[in-house]
């Protein structure tokens, strides 16, 4: 785990430990999530806790784990004062003195980098967006959060040099397989897992089909579909 750790608890729902042993969560969405294989009490720690959007599904235990571990939530202004009113969160929780972050700022953490960056999509509160995640080497780990597909995502890759990609394909609420080869197209990543797809009957029930379309369109790209629980050290 020389530069970090990423798992997947399924959805959109993602953890990444750093080399430092800083613990990021993103999107936990834990209780009444089908594919997630831990309960609230295997999270015994985070150090920032990052949510994309206002909806249950991504929400998810927010509150109940920023009470637990002390974490710092980072999230759309509107969707972190929404957070502080309903779970009780104190202004000294929450990134920027209770501010949270808008799109296109980014926030030095304790050597880590984080980016809020726009997606298309709905929400809540405020407006719905993701993360570049840039660790204490250098290395970066794009979550799009629930987005349709951008042009834009093209500058993204070319300003932040993604390494890891992490991208919907369930369709529905979100890009398509179709779609998600096309993005990473545009953000030209090293590494692409694939998430929000089979946790509802409505979503695309499997990766394989994103898995074979993106080696036949960008053969150079490595895909991990990640089954829930499931991890990979940032060592490529």
């Amino acid at each position: 785990m020389a530069n970090g750790r990423l798992t997947f608890y399924g959805h959109a729902f993602f953890s990444i430990t750093t080399a430092t042993q800083k613990v990021i969560l993103i999107d936990p969405w834990v209780v009444e999530n089908p594919l997630c294989p831990i309960t609230l009490d295997d999270l015994e720690r985070a150090d920032l806790v990052l949510v994309t959007h206002d909806h249950f599904d991504h929400v998810g235990q927010t509150g109940e784990i920023l009470r637990k571990t002390g974490a710092t939530l980072v999230a759309n202004v509107e969707t972190a004062s929404r957070i502080m009113r309903d779970e009780q969160i104190p202004q000294t929780q929450v990134l920027n003195g209770g501010f949270g972050l808008n799109i296109g700022a980014t926030a030095p953490v304790d050597g880590v980098e984080i980016t809020m960056t726009q997606a298309f999509h709905s929400s809540g509160t405020g407006a719905p967006t993701g993360y570049i995640v840039r660790l204490e080497n250098g290395w970066s780990i794009y979550h799009a959060g629930d987005t349709g597909l951008f042009e834009s995502m093209g500058t993204l890759g070319r300003t932040h040099g993604i390494d890891m990609a992490l991208l919907p394909i369930g369709n529905v609420f979100t890009m398509d397989p179709v779609q998600a080869v096309a993005a990473v197209g545009l953000i030209r990543p090293k590494v692409v897992v694939p998430m929000h797809y089979q946790s509802f009957p409505i979503l695309t029930p499997s990766a394989d089909g994103f898995v074979k379309e993106l080696g036949r369109v960008h053969p150079g790209v490595r895909v991990l579909p990640l089954k829930p629980g499931e991890g990979v050290d940032l060592n490529f």
